[in-house]
């Protein structure tokens, strides 16, 4: 199963608390009812083990079950809405696609 890790900051002039509404009432909801999404799940950075500030104050994490159908999914017109609505909150973000490493 392939995961995809966003990093990113919000853009300069965008709140806190309405980027985190959106991200509650529209973001997570849609994604996490694709269907080649396992789960979706945005994290709040709340700094570096050891002390210091994250590079990144937010992070995703989507575990995808299909990657071809997700290519699919993300070029329906509700999720092309939703990543627009994305790029006017998040600075410059971050995809990087990632498969696990097994032991």
């Amino acid at each position: 199963m392939a995961h995809v890790i966003v990093l990113f900051n919000l853009k300069d002039g965008v709140e806190v608390e309405a980027y985190e509404a959106w991200a509650r009432e529209r973001d997570l909801p849609t994604v996490n009812g694709l269907s080649s999404v396992n789960s979706f799940r945005v994290f709040s950075a709340s700094g570096l083990l050891g002390g210091g500030d994250s590079p990144y104050s937010y992070i995703e994490v989507l575990d995808i079950a299909d990657m071809d159908g997700l290519m699919q999914d993300i070029s329906s017109p509700v999720m092309q809405s939703i990543a627009a609505e994305f790029q006017e909150l998040a600075d410059n973000p971050t995809f990087i696609v990632t498969d696990e490493v097994k032991g």
